[in-house]
């Protein structure tokens, strides 16, 4: 049987906020240290930790702080292509794309 997990917004911005108070708690920064290194303020770095709410400015800020910029590297990837016609296809569709204003 397959597990199935529901991802919500409110869960993945808590769950960002979570790992990333855990990750300054390892370093042994506090909050106060995470926001002058990163260049947030302490009230967002605050309410980004007890809401999970920031914006995506001050979330690479704070990623970039705490080495893990290259993470969101991964997000928003095209798909891999099955074939190279499928490729060209694809190419050839963003360049009409591309073209228009």
């Amino acid at each position: 049987m397959s597990q199935f997990t529901l991802h919500t917004p409110e869960k993945v911005r808590r769950a960002l906020a979570g790992r990333a108070r855990e990750l300054r708690l390892v370093r042994g920064w506090r909050q106060v240290t995470l926001a002058e290194r990163s260049g947030v303020s302490l009230g967002s770095l605050r309410r980004f930790e007890t809401t999970g709410r920031i914006s995506l400015d001050n979330l690479l800020k704070l990623a970039s702080a705490l080495d893990q910029l290259g993470d969101f590297e991964a997000l928003f990837q095209r798909p891999r292509a099955r074939s190279m016609e499928e490729l060209e296809a694809r190419e050839a569709k963003l360049d009409r794309q591309r073209g228009r204003l």
